[in-house]
């Protein structure tokens, strides 16, 4: 992708800035974990929608009622969202800031490589056999511990 309009001119350049807002706020690690268990999930999406086509039109120097209008939304809505008010804008704005910060494009979140994934399952295997072995070691000192007491009940009687 090419460079990202932080400060958009023209309607392209806006709808490229709301695009990264929002792949990149979805893509936010609390995001992701609240859209798996939300049974709210189509309305947490359509406010992060709003809220990046709200600040990516902010940007571009659109005044609340313009935004409001070409968004179909109340002027109230937009405001809560510019403002960090919802939770949606809180994250839209912090996702905003990071973008222009590290001139990231898109913020992917991170996933293990298949290596990294083949060298945890060995050591998980290697801790499987490891507790086998504990466990049995272990199994084997309860028997003679058992004997030995068997033997001193004995003696004592």
């Amino acid at each position: 992708m090419s460079e990202i309009p932080l400060s958009p001119i023209g309607r392209e350049q806006i709808h490229k800035l709301e695009a990264i807002l929002l792949i990149n706020s979805i893509f936010r690690p609390e995001v992701l974990e609240e859209l798996k268990r939300s049974e709210e999930r189509i309305t947490w999406v359509d406010s992060l929608a709003v809220a990046a086509a709200a600040l990516a039109r902010e940007k571009a120097k659109m005044t609340v009622s313009q935004i409001a209008e070409e968004l179909g939304r109340t002027e109230a809505t937009i405001r809560n969202h510019l403002q960090g008010k919802t939770r949606a804008g809180q994250i839209v704005r912090e996702t905003y800031e990071k973008i222009s910060k590290e001139n990231v494009t898109v913020m992917l979140p991170e996933i293990a490589s298949a290596e990294e994934i083949k060298r945890l399952r060995s050591e998980l295997e290697e801790e499987r056999k490891k507790r086998l072995e504990s466990e049995s070691v272990l199994k084997e000192i309860q028997a003679s511990l058992a004997q030995l007491l068997e033997r001193i009940s004995k003696m004592i009687t």
